[in-house]
C-alpha cells in the first residue's frame, strides 16, 4: 500500500498556482517525465515551463482553441507561447472533448448528449479535475504524450491552478480507459 499526501485548499482560483507548480516539481524528482497543464493565456503554463527549465521533461500546455471565446479569438498570448516554447515546452490549442460540438447541438435543439453528462458527472469531483482528464486526452489525440503512462495534469477552476492529479492516459477513443489514479490537490469549494 501506498500512501501519499493530498492538498486541499480552501477555495479555488490562482492563488493556488504555485503551490501547484510546486507538486509539478516533485512529480520530476519522482520520476514523471509527462506533464500537462492547462493554460487559457499561457501565463500559468509559461510559468511552469520557467520553473521546469533544463529538466529532461515532456512539458504540453494546452490552451482553449481558437474560437473558443468568439469568432477568430485567440485567448494564449504569443509572449507566452515564445516562452514555453524556449524553455522546450510544447503548446497544443485544442477543442475542449466535453464541450464544442455537444454544446452547440445541445444549445440549439434544448437537450444533452453524452458528453456533456461525462462533463458534469466529472465535475463533481472539481472543474479542475475535469479539466485535467479532457487535456491529457486531447495531448494523447495529438500524439504529444503516449498512451497508458503515467502523466501528471495539473488545471484549474478558472484561472491559474487549483488541481493536480496522476493519470493514466488514453485517447479519447479510448476514455473509459482513462484512469485518475491519484489525486495531489484540489480545492475543497
Amino acid at each position: 500500500m501506498n500512501r501519499g499526501e493530498i492538498w486541499y485548499f480552501d477555495k479555488p482560483g490562482p492563488e493556488n498556482t504555485q503551490a501547484c507548480l510546486r507538486l509539478l516539481e516533485k512529480a520530476v524528482s519522482e520520476g514523471y517525465r509527462h506533464l500537462v497543464v492547462a493554460s487559457t493565456t499561457g501565463d500559468s503554463g509559461a510559468q511552469a515551463a520557467r520553473g521546469l527549465a533544463g529538466k529532461k521533461v515532456n512539458l504540453v500546455v494546452v490552451g482553449h482553441s481558437v474560437g473558443f471565446k468568439g469568432p477568430n479569438i485567440d485567448e494564449f498570448l504569443e509572449e507566452n507561447y515564445q516562452e514555453i516554447t524556449k524553455h522546450g515546452g510544447q503548446v497544443l490549442k485544442a477543442t475542449i472533448l466535453t464541450h464544442s460540438l455537444d454544446t452547440a447541438v445541445a444549445d440549439q435543439f434544448k437537450g444533452s448528449a453524452p458528453t456533456l453528462l461525462i462533463a458534469n458527472t466529472l465535475r463533481r469531483l472539481g472543474q479542475g479535475l475535469k479539466v485535467c482528464c479532457e487535456i491529457v486526452m486531447e495531448a494523447v489525440d495529438a500524439g504529444l504524450i503516449p498512451e497508458s503512462e503515467e502523466v501528471v495534469a495539473a488545471a484549474g477552476t478558472a484561472r491559474g491552478w487549483d488541481t493536480v492529479a496522476v493519470i493514466r492516459a488514453a485517447a479519447s477513443k479510448r476514455f473509459l480507459n482513462l484512469t485518475v489514479l491519484e489525486i495531489w490537490a484540489k480545492p475543497r469549494g
